[in-house]
C-alpha cells in the first residue's frame, strides 16, 4: 500500500522555468540568484508564469510589513508559526533565513515548538503565537484568546498579527498547493 508521503515526490508539480521569456522575470532571477546563490523555486515554478501583477501582489505583501509597528521578532515568531503549522518547508526555511539576517533571536526560532512553556517566550510572545495557533488550525478564537491578547497589545498591534497570519497563508497555500518544498537556504529538511 502506498503511502500519501510515498505518493508524492518532493519535486514541484509544474517544471521550474529555467529561462523566463520576460525580461522583468530574467531580472528577478539574477536579483535572487545574487541575493541568495539560486533562483528560488516558487519564483521559477509559478512567477515565471503568471503576470507579474501576481508577483507584484506578494511582493507588495513583504513591503506593507514593514510599515508594522510589531516589533520584528513578534512579526518572524508569528510567520514561522503559521508556516510551521501548515507545514511549509519553503516558508519555514525562507523565514529563517530573513530571521537571522535581521538578527532575530535564532533560539526562539529553533524553540517555537515549545513556545508554551520554554522561558526564552515570555507573556506576549505566548499570547501572539496562541492566537496565531488558533486562527491557523482552527479558523478560530477563543473569547479568552483575544482577550489576553487585547491585554498585551494595541488594537493596531492586534490587526497587525492578523494580518501576518493571513499574508503568511498567501505563501503557504501557493507552495503547497504546487508542491514547493525548501530550498535548503537554512537546512530545512523536507518533510
Amino acid at each position: 500500500m502506498t503511502t500519501l508521503a510515498n505518493s508524492i515526490s518532493d519535486e514541484p508539480f509544474l517544471t521550474p522555468v529555467e529561462r523566463p521569456p520576460s525580461l522583468i522575470m530574467r531580472l528577478v532571477y539574477s536579483m535572487t540568484q545574487k541575493q541568495f546563490g539560486k533562483v528560488l523555486t516558487p519564483l521559477k515554478v509559478w512567477a515565471a508564469r503568471l503576470p507579474p501583477a501576481f508577483g507584484s501582489f506578494v511582493g507588495k505583501i513583504s513591503q506593507l510589513d514593514k510599515k508594522l509597528v510589531l516589533p520584528i521578532g513578534i512579526a518572524f515568531l508569528v510567520r514561522q508559526r503559521v508556516a510551521q503549522i501548515n507545514t511549509c518547508t519553503f516558508c519555514i526555511d525562507i523565514g529563517r533565513f530573513f530571521a537571522m539576517k535581521e538578527h532575530v533571536a535564532e533560539a526562539k526560532i529553533q524553540a517555537l515548538d515549545t513556545y508554551k512553556d520554554n522561558p526564552l517566550f515570555d507573556e506576549r510572545d505566548r499570547a501572539a503565537l496562541d492566537y496565531v495557533t488558533e486562527l491557523t488550525r482552527d479558523k478560530h478564537i477563543a473569547p479568552e484568546t483575544i482577550a489576553r491578547l487585547k491585554g498585551l497589545f494595541s488594537e493596531r498591534e492586534i490587526c497587525e498579527i492578523a494580518w501576518l497570519v493571513a499574508g503568511e497563508h498567501v505563501y503557504n497555500m501557493i507552495n503547497i498547493g504546487l508542491n514547493i518544498h525548501s530550498d535548503m537556504l537554512c537546512s530545512v529538511p523536507n518533510r
